[in-house]
């Protein structure tokens, strides 16, 4: 058998001449100060997505350095290459657009380079799920480092962490009982460290979402960004990735990331109610291993998976909360005769093993309830189908108010999101409480590129009557920090010309959270009138990566990715 081709031996540029080609790679390198002894070394690559436009990777040079240094310690050599960051909040449209373009690269960059094996940086809400798409379908080696979440920060004797709290000051702010000097105050208060998001927002649940997959090492997932521990444990990143650099048979994401551990890592997103986008990422990555999740097993696993962590944006907690309580081993304690034991992890450790393993610290049951006592007795989100959503569509039970969750309304009609910014506030809106709001063409094709935008805001002059939630329903999504009774991803999309884009101003809608269903109450042949004359409103953009996503993306049940780069 022969050895395994590693370090700058890897791919080779050809130009008809190996030894050129290696005698040339060898020269550049040089040109960076590396002796023969470095260039000798296996790799490890450095998957680096630090960016000026990423708040939440603001400490991803420190942490860069310690992979480096766990690698150099162990005998590889590290290497970091760039990548696109996908900062949340300072992307146009959505980061989501450009969630598969990060993927693409992370997957090309990985394949084209010579390394034996790569560590992802990520932590930002798509920047998890675009790297583990990515390594998922370059084959290599891998292993992942997350940003861990910010700390809280404190206003008038509450703490405060983004971004459930920043959506609770914006309502009240909105309906009148938060002045603007003190929303300004509270705009500097909300989000005071790196990291990501205080709360099981997305990028907690991604990180949860990684970690039971086995993608990175046990306990790290609720890490805080600035505590030492997030340094520790990029350290010791570093040391298995240059382990797995080194071995002739390491394991690759394949191995770890299979149907059992998709299907574990979805159980523990029932039961930690995490956001509603992780369903969708956990389908893109699932589907780059040829891996379905089916909405009618995920109900399944609702149905009978409890709530057990007791966080916002559907509890009180925070994350620095739940990783001191037990982190990722405190759920799976409680739901441990539920999940599938045989799935190993990166160090080769079956999730078996770490269950039968003792516990380093007691699990704080305050925040990560046991199974007998928990924060609600099923899992805290849900797929619906019906008439409106033939395809499917995803409501997040645990964080809707109950008495919404059987409901039957007027549909009150939003067109699209600029629709929806020049009337939600017109004091002559004909709309009430009881009314079902419906926004259209905000889904993967439109071209708002389905932003966090399902959170329909409560028109002003509701919410100063003291209205904190409505039905609200769209082919969008919402940030995984929103809380309320939304209905989202409803497939197929507006765009599409599904049942969605059909609704009218006064139709009746039911929604049935217990029947998991959700029904536009029109007689079909009134609905084939309609269908007959829809033509959708939104042009096939001109040119570009946003003409290739618009063309090609799945739909959200498929987990939004393009169809050329799932596994087939």
């Amino acid at each position: 058998m022969s050895k395994k081709v590693q370090g700058l031996e890897n791919g080779l540029t050809n130009y008809g001449d190996k030894g050129f080609a290696r005698y040339l790679r060898r020269s550049f390198a040089k040109s960076m100060g590396y002796t023969d002894a470095s260039l000798d070394k296996p790799i490890v690559g450095i998957c680096y997505t630090e960016s000026g436009f990423n708040n939440c990777h603001r400490h991803f040079p420190e942490m860069l350095e310690a992979i480096k240094r766990g690698v150099l310690a162990s005998g590889a050599l590290p290497v970091p290459f760039p990548i696109m960051s996908l900062g949340e909040v300072f992307l146009s449209p959505t980061s989501m657009v450009y969630r598969n373009m990060m993927a693409m690269a992370v997957e090309e960059m990985i394949t084209a380079q010579p390394m034996d094996s790569v560590v992802l940086m990520g932590g930002c809400d798509k920047t998890v799920p675009a790297l583990l798409m990515g390594a998922a379908s370059a084959g290599k080696p891998a292993t992942m480092v997350v940003a861990g979440p910010m700390m809280t920060g404190r206003h008038k004797g509450e703490r405060l962490g983004a971004c459930t709290d920043c959506r609770r000051f914006w309502a009240q702010y909105r309906a009148g009982t938060v002045d603007e000097p003190e929303i300004n105050q509270i705009e500097g208060r909300l989000a005071t460290t790196a990291g990501t998001c205080a709360v099981m927002g997305t990028a907690s649940s991604m990180a949860v979402i990684a970690e039971t997959l086995g993608m990175i090492l046990p306990g790290s997932a609720g890490i805080p960004a600035v505590h030492a521990d997030r340094l520790r444990n990029s350290e010791e990143t570093g040391v298995l990735a240059a382990k797995m650099a080194l071995s002739e048979n390491a394991l690759t994401p394949d191995k770890i990331m299979t149907r059992e551990a998709v299907e574990n890592a979805l159980r523990v997103l029932l039961a930690v109610s995490g956001s509603t986008n992780a369903i969708i990422h956990l389908t893109a990555v699932a589907g780059r291993l040829g891996i379905d999740i089916s909405l009618d097993r995920m109900n399944q696993l609702s149905d009978e998976t409890p709530v057990v962590v007791d966080l916002k944006p559907v509890g009180q907690g925070y994350m620095e909360d739940f990783h001191s309580a037990g982190g990722l081993d405190g759920v799976l304690e409680a739901i441990k005769d539920k999940v599938h034991r045989s799935p190993i992890n990166i160090e080769g450790v079956s999730l078996g093993e770490r269950l039968d393993a003792p516990k380093a610290d007691p699990i704080d049951h305050n925040v990560i309830r046991t199974a007998d006592n928990p924060v609600d007795p099923q899992g805290g989100l849900i797929a619906l189908t019906g008439s409106l959503a033939p395809e499917g569509a995803i409501l997040k039970r645990a964080a809707a108010t109950p008495e919404l969750l059987e409901h039957e309304g007027r549909a009150v009609v939003f067109s699209s999101l600029e629709d929806l910014a020049n009337r939600i506030d017109d004091p002559d809106l004909d709309i009430n409480a009881d009314d079902v709001m419906v926004l259209q063409n905000a889904g993967p094709r439109s071209p708002s590129g389905m932003p966090e935008a399902g959170y329909l805001p409560i028109p002003k002059k509701l919410a100063r009557a003291g209205v904190k939630d409505m039905v609200r329903i769209s082919d969008a999504r919402m940030s995984g920090t929103a809380f309320g009774t939304i209905v989202l991803h409803v497939t197929p999309e507006a765009d599409l010309g599904g049942p969605l884009a059909l609704v009218q101003n006064g139709d009746r809608i039911r929604l049935s959270a217990k029947s998991k269903s959700i029904d536009l109450l029109v007689p079909e042949d009134e609905l084939e009138r309609r269908r007959a004359a829809f033509t959708s409103p939104n042009p096939e953009p001109a040119r570009g990566y946003k003409q290739l996503y618009h063309n090609t993306v799945l739909p959200a049940t498929k987990g939004c990715d393009f169809d050329f780069l799932q596994k087939v």
